[in-house]
C-alpha cells in the first residue's frame, strides 16, 4: 500500500523546521519504507499528487536525497501553516521536481531538442510553473532509495534485474501511469538509460507504446559530465521523436 502523507505528518511535524535537512535527520526508523541488504528506501512526500491531464512524463528513477529533503521542509512548513493536505501534497511537488541545478539542466537539454517548439511554450521552463498543467513528474518508484545511504543511479544493482525494486514500478508507477487520461498518448521522457530500459520492457509487456518513449534523452545531472556530448549526438533523432509523437492539437485539451 502507498505511503501517504497523512501516515506521516505527526513525524514530519516533530523535525526542527529547516529549509534544508542533513542525512542524519531524515535517514532513519521514523520515515524508513523498506530495506533489503544495503539498499534502504525511505518517505518523501512529493510524488503523492497526480496531474491527470499531463500530456508529458518527465521520467526519474528515484527521487534524490536533495529533492526529498525539499519536500520534507516544505510539508513541515505548511502543516505548521495548518494547509490542508491535498494542497501540501501539490506544493511538495512543485518544491521537489528535480530541484535544483537538475532542474535547471533539464529545461535547457529540453530546449535543445526543440520540445518547447512542439508544445508550443517560449522555453520547457513554462511546464515548471505557468503551464505545468501539461507536465507530471514522476519517479519510476515513488520514494527515495539509497544504497549504503547514497542516492541509488539505477546500475548498483542494476534496475531490471533488482525484484525487490521492480515491484515498486509495477505496483506504483503503472498504476500512476494508468490513472491518466488517455495515458497512450502521453510522451514518456526518461530520465537516462536505466529508466529508458525499464520503460521498454513495459512497452514489450504492452503495457505502454514504444513510440511513447523518448529514446536517447541524457541523464541530465552534473555527474553526467558527457550528457551534452550525448545531447548532440542524439539531438536530431530526438528532435523526430518529438515531431512524430506529440500531435500540437491534443496539446491544449482538457486543460
Amino acid at each position: 500500500m502507498k505511503k501517504l502523507l497523512e501516515n506521516y505528518k505527526d513525524v514530519i511535524q516533530r523535525l526542527p523546521f529547516k529549509d534544508k535537512y542533513e542525512k542524519n535527520e531524515l535517514l532513519t526508523e521514523d520515515f524508513l519504507i523498506d530495506k533489503s541488504n544495503n539498499i534502504e528506501i525511505y518517505y518523501a512526500p512529493h510524488n503523492e499528487y497526480l496531474n491527470s491531464k499531463a500530456k508529458i512524463f518527465i521520467v526519474g528513477i528515484t527521487p534524490g536525497f536533495q529533492q526529498m529533503s525539499t519536500a520534507i521542509s516544505t510539508a513541515k512548513k505548511e502543516l505548521d501553516k495548518g494547509e490542508d493536505i491535498e494542497t501540501i501534497k501539490y506544493k511538495c511537488k512543485v518544491a521537489g521536481r528535480f530541484s535544483g541545478s537538475l532542474r535547471k539542466n533539464i529545461i535547457s537539454m529540453l530546449d535543445e531538442i526543440k520540445l518547447n517548439e512542439a508544445m508550443n511554450v517560449e522555453s520547457c521552463s513554462e511546464l515548471f510553473e505557468e503551464k505545468d498543467y501539461l507536465l507530471h513528474t514522476v519517479s519510476l518508484i515513488p520514494y527515495p532509495v539509497f544504497v549504503k545511504k547514497q542516492n541509488y543511479s539505477g546500475h548498483t544493482p542494476k534496475l531490471l534485474k533488482s525484484d525487490f525494486l521492480m515491484k515498486y514500478i509495477y505496483e506504483d508507477f503503472i498504476q500512476e501511469l494508468k490513472s491518466i487520461d488517455n495515458f497512450r498518448n502521453i510522451l514518456l521522457i526518461p530520465l537516462g538509460k536505466a529508466v529508458e530500459e525499464v520503460l521498454e520492457k513495459l512497452s514489450e509487456e504492452n503495457i505502454i507504446s514504444e513510440n511513447q518513449i523518448l529514446k536517447g534523452f541524457p541523464h541530465p545531472s552534473g555527474a553526467n559530465v558527457n550528457r551534452l556530448v550525448q545531447l548532440q549526438q542524439n539531438k536530431e533523432s530526438l528532435i523526430n521523436q518529438i515531431r512524430e509523437n506529440i500531435n500540437p492539437e491534443i496539446i491544449f485539451e482538457d486543460k
